[in-house]
């Protein structure tokens, strides 16, 4: 079972949250972000060349547009590469662990996957943000030292950074799976 609902960030844009359903143990959350905006990359690279052009009339050096055009493409290419974040997931299987999987928009992905095991618990933690008050879901890990501590907390949805509406939604899939293993493995 697959639906789609739409939520906002803390900045007020657009999000697409997509759940799917495969199996009561078994369900994955991708939310969107919106695509690079064709108006902001115009304004960049006009903003860049006009202040290249500027130079150019001044110095009468023709190296100054030669480099404004090529540090505009390597960072264009840098951003979209390192920056730029589509489509962050979150997989969570009860019997095996939780993938996280962030897609950036030159395709790249990158995966982090942790154990059942190493699970504590999954839980929403509030930060103050720029003079805001925001709320992130996060992964608490356990210490393998101590049973009751807490190794490191692991916050997910880093790029998207939803509203709280969108992340109770979220919480409240993640803990109806997590909530009978918990269930299992404290009873004697």
């Amino acid at each position: 079972m697959e639906d789609e609902l739409s939520f906002s960030d803390i900045y007020g844009g657009r999000l697409a949250l997509q759940r799917r359903y495969y199996s009561p143990s078994c369900r994955e959350f991708c939310l969107s972000c919106p695509r690079l905006s064709l108006r902001s990359l115009t304004a960049v690279t006009c903003s860049v060349w006009l202040a290249a052009y500027g130079l150019f009339t001044l110095c009468e050096n023709s190296m100054i547009l030669s480099a404004a055009i090529f540090i505009t493409l390597i960072g264009l290419l840098g951003y979209l590469h390192f920056v730029k974040i589509d489509q962050e997931t979150l997989l969570i299987i009860d019997s095996l662990g939780i993938q996280m999987t962030s897609s950036y928009a030159s395709g790249k992905e990158s995966t982090t996957f942790i154990e059942m095991g190493k699970v504590k618990d999954v839980i929403i933690n509030e930060a103050i943000y720029m003079q805001k008050v925001i709320y992130y879901l996060c992964i608490l890990l356990n210490d393998p030292m101590e049973p009751n501590g807490i190794s490191q907390v692991v916050p997910v949805f880093q790029s998207a950074k939803p509203r709280l509406d969108c992340l109770i939604e979220v919480y409240r899939s993640c803990q109806e799976i997590l909530a009978p293993g918990k269930a299992t493995s404290t009873s004697p």
